[in-house]
């Protein structure tokens, strides 16, 4: 039996993810550059470039300093494909780029290789029957790779996105009802702060720092990344958190296997860091390793729990301690192998809002109501869909689902279900 334990939270600092959308020309570009220079703190920009070059238009002109210009490392891309995104963002992570700009992030769904094209393509494949309806489930795939590669890199990551008028008809009239994102709905899950930009005014539409919400600031550049810069700092450096525990007198090669297994699921073997010892520049990986070969225990051939925790006994392929020299690289200790239920996806956090919608519930004032549908249909209560793992998602998935398709009547059935259970909960209390 899977055992869990609840241990206190800590803030920690992290990476910004900024989204900055708008129509053409309101200042998307330029802001993402002006912004990074703050974020970089000296380090280098990349951006890659999906409009046709326009992001040179920003590139300082030889022999011309006169010019206001930004310095950055340039790489144009016309097949926006998540393959395409993925090697990008790994080319920026050898390039040991400080701040990734995907400008714009819109040409990876509906441009030319993205993931609306990728759609259409899996659904005209030999024995696919099912249409564009089961072709998005390779498609799915794909995104959360391309997701988890760009999400996951070790810098800032700052995307643009296009944004569209939005219409209704009511009645014979059709009417303006805001502006529609070019990006699967609910992208802005994946980012901390989402900026609304119009005629080089930036407004902050979402954040996860309270000190944002609602700023309005009129060419948002080197002092709002300074803001931004601020609140990401306010908590516990993670890498500075896993070296402390390294480094604590007792360290035993258990502990150094807990280590580099915790520093592997937060993608930050490869994180820079000066070497607690020598000062000189080393990776977290690598300094774990290191730590973790010095406290190996000796044994004559029989197998150490170390071993078992491994999978691996001694022989002739291993060292004097029983161990193979990428130990520290192989797992974590049995205990730490227990799988805890795996979390709601991104995939699946998108869904829920175009889904909830369906049922009359997708105004942001419907957030309780939402919560409390989804409590009672899993059978326990949350406080943010965040919460969820994957298997309740998809519970509430397939009930949205079964609603959402009745049409005009989607709504009222579905509150219908939702007060039956209620009734139910308060019966069976």
């Amino acid at each position: 039996m899977t055992t869990f334990t609840f241990a206190p939270a800590t803030r920690e600092t992290a990476k910004a993810r900024i989204a900055l959308q708008g129509p053409g020309g309101s200042g998307k570009t330029k802001t993402s550059l002006r912004m990074a220079k703050a974020l970089a703190q000296g380090g280098a920009i990349g951006l890659v470039d999906t409009e046709r070059g326009s992001a040179l238009k920003y590139a300082p002109v030889p022999g011309r300093p006169d010019i206001e210009a930004h310095e950055f490392a340039h790489l144009p891309m016309a097949f926006c494909s998540p393959e395409n995104l993925i090697g990008a963002v790994k080319a920026a992570i050898e390039a040991r780029v400080a701040v990734l700009i995907i400008d714009s992030w819109s040409a990876f769904w509906a441009g030319r290789g993205g993931l609306l094209a990728r759609v259409d393509e899996e659904s005209k494949k030999a024995g696919n029957y099912g249409g564009k309806f089961t072709a998005w489930g390779p498609v799915n795939e794909l995104e959360q790779e391309m997701l988890d590669a760009l999400l996951n890199f070790p810098g800032h990551v700052i995307v643009t996105m296009r944004t569209k008028n939005d219409y209704a008809m009511e009645g014979k009239t059709v009417t303006k009802v805001g502006v529609k994102t070019v990006q699967r709905e609910g992208a802005e899950y994946e980012v901390d702060v989402v900026i609304d930009m119009i005629a080089g005014t930036g407004t902050v539409t979402k954040t996860r720092y309270s000190a944002l919400d609602g700023a309005c600031v009129h060419h948002p550049g080197e002092d709002f990344a300074e803001a931004i810069l601020e609140q990401l700092g306010q908590g516990v450096d993670p890498v500075q958190a896993i070296v402390d525990d390294l480094v604590v007198e007792g360290l035993t090669y258990e502990r150094a296997l807990e280590l580099h297994g915790r520093a592997q699921a937060r993608n930050l073997l490869g994180a820079d860091l000066l070497h607690p010892k020598s000062g000189e520049p080393a990776k977290l990986g690598d300094v774990i390793k290191e730590y973790g070969q010095a406290v190996k225990p000796v044994t004559t051939g029989v197998t150490t729990p170390s071993t078992q925790a491994t999978g691996q006994e001694s022989d002739e392929h291993t060292g004097p301690s029983g161990h193979s020299p990428t130990d520290v690289e192989a797992s974590a200790p049995a205990s730490h192998q227990e799988q805890a239920p795996e979390p709601v996806s991104a995939p699946q956090m998108r869904m829920m809002h175009a889904c909830f919608t369906k049922v009359g519930l997708g105004h942001k004032d419907s957030r309780a109501a939402r919560l409390h549908a989804t409590a009672l249909i899993i059978g326990r209560p949350i406080s943010s869909a965040n919460e969820l793992t994957k298997q309740e998602a998809q519970t509430l998935l397939d009930t949205l689902t079964n609603f959402g398709e009745r049409g005009e009547t989607a709504a009222a059935d579905f509150a219908e279900m939702v007060q039956g259970l209620e009734n139910e909960a308060l019966t069976s209390a």
